[in-house]
């Protein structure tokens, strides 16, 4: 059984493990949000606090890449320290938000399995430091691969990140789309079979897995990375729902064993996100929506304030325009604006007024 309520702050381990457990319990999952800065890091945060809910925050490679700054003419030292960094930001912050929240890296293929590597060290590092990992959790995604290579490669991993104790996210079946170089073009037109996961590729991870350490699973069910127009790919939740059942009859488990994760959460359809979360998902990733909430009050801003940005005092009357033209004063409209689209993926989730933390 879950514990009722935890300290804010970063959940790792035992606590991360509760996480989960209260959000399969309580029927509700939670969204898991792209961050690229500490604008969004922070409004990630207090959209989960004004919603008294909790949150997963991630990282891609670029992402990490762009929180260190595009300066750092070394890329892979960039993905590195970027990463490093947020993570550290959300540790000190996280508490003082008033919530729970997990630490996650995203989609990360086989070209990008030494950047994981690398955050497992620094996670073994800071695990000897205060005696927790950095990270609650990496993606390792090698659904592009065959099966062999991707449960073998998990394998491995989580052996060494059950150490520290550290989770894995694998994939198993292949998201359309593309989420930050990692990806494949699959034409939705099409009856794509790989869109859909196989239940008894699920299983065969399950039995591999489960004696290593904790893990969470991101089974296709044909959902897709971005937003696009409707086509012959239809979001499938019962394929969750088969997998849970093949694991249930196996092993003689309780309700909704696996942990499972939802990509490509935006533009989905309410109701398929509804019947997803009955079936076991706990997590479910948004990024291409909060990018399009973020920007959209850009346009508006300038346009309101256009002379503020072809002149730092008006030529006609000496208006000075600073406080127009000031990044604070723009980028918190992004930030409110990305934050409501947060606060309704929490209510769209069912975790709205349910955080653990603590108040």
């Amino acid at each position: 059984m879950a514990s009722s309520s935890m300290k804010p702050g970063v959940v790792t381990g035992e606590r991360y493990r509760d996480f989960v457990s209260a959000a399969k319990e309580g029927g509700y999952a939670l969204p898991a949000v792209n961050v690229t800065s500490t604008s969004t890091l922070n409004c990630a945060l207090e959209a989960a606090s004004k919603s008294q809910s909790d949150i997963i925050v991630q990282l891609s490679n670029g992402g990490a890449q762009f929180y260190a700054g595009k300066g750092i003419r070394e890329s892979f030292t960039a993905k590195v320290l970027g990463a490093v960094s947020a993570a550290r930001h959300i540790h000190l912050l996280a508490e003082h938000y008033g919530v729970c929240a997990v630490l996650h890296t995203d989609h990360a293929n086989r070209e990008l399995i030494p950047w994981v590597e690398a955050l497992i060290e620094h996670g073994e590092s800071f695990h000897k430091e205060t005696g927790g990992p950095l990270y609650s959790s990496h993606m390792i995604d090698l659904s592009a691969d065959d099966i062999e290579f991707n449960l073998s490669e998990c394998e491995r991993l989580l052996t060494r990140m059950a150490k520290v104790d550290m989770s894995i996210e694998i994939e198993l079946g292949v998201t359309g789309g593309e989420e930050d170089g990692v990806g494949v073009d699959i034409d939705e037109s099409a009856d794509n079979s790989k869109l859909y996961t196989q239940p008894e590729d699920v299983l065969q991870a399950y039995e591999r897995l489960s004696p290593l350490g904790h893990f969470s699973v991101a089974a296709s069910f044909g959902n897709v990375h971005g937003v696009y127009k409707p086509g012959n790919v239809k979001l499938r939740p019962e394929i969750l729902k088969n997998s849970q059942a093949l694991i249930v009859e196996k092993f003689g488990a309780t309700s909704n064993p696996l942990n499972l994760v939802f990509h490509g959460g935006s533009g989905s359809e309410k109701e398929k996100i509804t019947e997803a979360v009955s079936y076991g998902v706990f997590k479910m990733n948004i990024d291409t929506d909060t990018q399009f909430a973020y920007s959209a009050p850009i346009k508006k801003y300038v346009e309101t304030n256009g002379r503020a940005f072809e002149h730092q005092i008006d030529p006609d009357d000496g208006t000075p325009y600073k406080k127009l033209y000031d990044p604070r004063n723009w980028t918190r409209d992004c930030e409110n604006n990305m934050a409501e689209r947060l606060i309704e993926a929490f209510k769209d989730l069912g975790s709205y007024g349910k955080s653990i933390a603590s108040r």
